[in-house]
């Protein structure tokens, strides 16, 4: 698979990562030896990124991460994020500089690694300045510990008082055709800080797929609460997969690739990070690096799937802008 440069401080990687939470948390239970077994399929097409976090199945994830990748012949890189703390209690946010060795260490454990490629803040902490956070982090690349620094679902601002303090290699946050309100600010804002763009929910939780049925989304607690799979305005989505199944037909591909290689085509610093637990889906996607989209194949896909045609707002803890704006449809008044 071709390599992508995330940031400007060397971090190179796999055009397509893959994201891992699914595999412990949200889409309903999962088979370890299965999870095993589909992220070294993964690794052997050619993904060296697996995106984790310390918050997924509540370190679940990252021991899987740990079992799946050791011993692999060649090397890989593993991203995980601190921030987002489940217990007994709940869920909260912590980004108290204090804390942050201590979680990194954790994770280290968990994932069986010496060093972390790259460590994101999961969330912003409200009652903590960016910039105190990125200072713990920034010490943990000094002492080894952390290669490369990412932050997940900040605001332009956050982006620019982090970068203030030590360079931000990767932005991770939501965008897909189903999700295009990245492209108005934090977009433009990661590239002004020189920092790589990391969508995740590339597929729009499995809407792109144009496989999702009904009763898997009610089976889903990462869909069920998600106004964009709800009511009316599933339907009005569901409308739209269809629009995205025929261009996909016409080119040969599925609509998961579609998805997948418009989102390549976006520039070289987008590295997408699908999740899937199925031998199969992981094929497909990693074929979907190979997908190169002329212009006309871009502009009969926006005519056919318009990014105002698309309908709901999101549901994403702790994060920012979920409210869609509004915009018109082209063709209709």
């Amino acid at each position: 698979m071709r390599q992508r440069h995330l940031g400007s401080d060397g971090l190179v990687t796999s055009a397509l990562g893959m994201g891992c939470m699914g595999l412990s948390q949200g889409y309903g239970p999962a088979d370890d030896n299965e999870s095993v077994r589909a992220i070294r399929r993964a690794a052997e097409l050619g993904v060296t990124m697996f995106d984790t976090a310390m918050s997924y199945g509540r370190g679940h994830n990252e021991r899987l991460i740990g079992r799946a990748l050791a011993g692999l012949p060649w090397p890989v890189q593993v991203a995980t994020k601190f921030g987002i703390v489940r217990g007994g209690d709940g869920v909260h946010l912590d980004g108290r500089p204090e804390h942050v060795r201590g979680y990194c260490e954790a994770s280290l454990a968990r994932l069986g690694v010496e060093v972390i490629d790259l460590y994101y803040l999961h969330r912003v902490d409200p009652r903590v300045p960016i910039a105190d956070t990125i200072g713990a982090m920034s010490q943990l690349v000094a002492e080894g510990k952390v290669r490369h620094l990412g932050l997940s679902e900040v605001t332009p601002a956050q982006l620019e008082q982090a970068a203030a303090v030590h360079p931000v290699s990767a932005v991770q946050f939501e965008w897909s055709l189903l999700w295009r309100e990245p492209e108005d600010d934090i977009i433009p804002a990661a590239r002004r800080a020189g920092a790589g763009i990391v969508p995740y929910s590339p597929l729009g939780r499995g809407m792109l797929t144009a496989t999702l049925t009904r009763d898997e989304i009610e089976r889903s607690d990462f869909r069920r609460g998600d106004p964009r799979f709800q009511g009316l305005d599933l339907d009005k989505n569901l409308a739209r997969v269809a629009a995205l199944r025929r261009v996909a037909s016409g080119l040969g591909i599925t609509p998961a690739q579609l998805a997948l290689a418009w989102l390549l085509a976006q520039g070289p610093d987008v590295v997408p990070i699908p999740g899937t637990r199925r031998l199969g889906r992981i094929e497909q996607n990693a074929a979907a690096a190979g997908v190169a989209l002329t212009r006309a194949d871009l502009r009969d896909l926006d005519d056919a799937v318009p990014r105002a045609a698309w309908a709901g707002d999101r549901r994403s803890f702790g994060a920012v802008a979920t409210s869609r704006r509004t915009r018109p449809v082209p063709g209709q008044a």
